[in-house]
């Protein structure tokens, strides 16, 4: 953003409302170029439409938060999902009141580091080299802690066959949206198979 030519309320404001990282790096672009907001639209949709099975997955979870269920809807990210989704709340733990706060501090802590990068980023300088890595491991880590918990492979096993049809299909740049409507496909013809198994979706 400070390279762009922005203040820093600029990153201030965006993380507070969108609250999509994805999104945000997209957004820089858009300010700098003509309104289109279709377009707009239709760029956050793609880049976001992971989100999607994240809803999927956090449905049973979020059931019965009351108030707090609109806060967490727009605080899904990958990492309030990651945590949430795999945390094993005690159950002395009010699990609503769990979920909120980690959802809340990933917020804050997005908008207090996007602020401070902000105002001290063009200060400071060190090498990012190699750490878009950090997301794709945390995927791993994921998948390996909902495939260690299943007794059944059903799910992890479609998602890998769909993806990896898609990715020889239509090549590593375009794979990953057919990858998710095929998954969702699938998964939707499975459920009755899932529900009885036990696993979740």
């Amino acid at each position: 953003m400070h390279v762009s030519g922005f203040c820093f309320w600029y990153p201030m404001l965006m993380s507070l409302t969108i609250f999509a990282g994805s999104v945000e790096f997209v957004t820089v672009r858009m300010l700098l170029g003509a309104f289109h907001p279709v377009q707009a639209l239709a760029m956050t949709l793609m880049i976001n439409a992971r989100h999607l099975f994240y809803g999927i997955s956090m449905l049973d979870k979020y059931r019965g938060t009351g108030w707090k269920k609109f806060y967490l809807i727009f605080g899904m990210c990958d990492e309030s999902f990651s945590i949430n989704y795999t945390a094993q709340i005690p159950k002395e733990i009010d699990s609503s009141w769990f979920l909120f706060f980690v959802t809340l501090l990933n917020h804050l802590y997005w908008v207090s580091g996007a602020t401070l990068g902000g105002i001290f980023g063009s200060w400071i300088h060190f090498n990012t080299e190699g750490l878009e890595f950090v997301m794709t491991a945390m995927f791993v880590v994921i998948f390996m802690e909902q495939w260690m918990k299943e007794k059944r492979h059903i799910s992890a096993v479609a998602g890998l066959g769909v993806s990896l049809l898609c990715l020889l299909v239509f090549g590593p740049d375009r794979f990953i949206i057919p990858a998710m409507f095929g998954i969702l496909a699938l998964l939707t013809l499975l459920r009755g198979t899932l529900e009885k198994g036990g696993q979740q979706l």
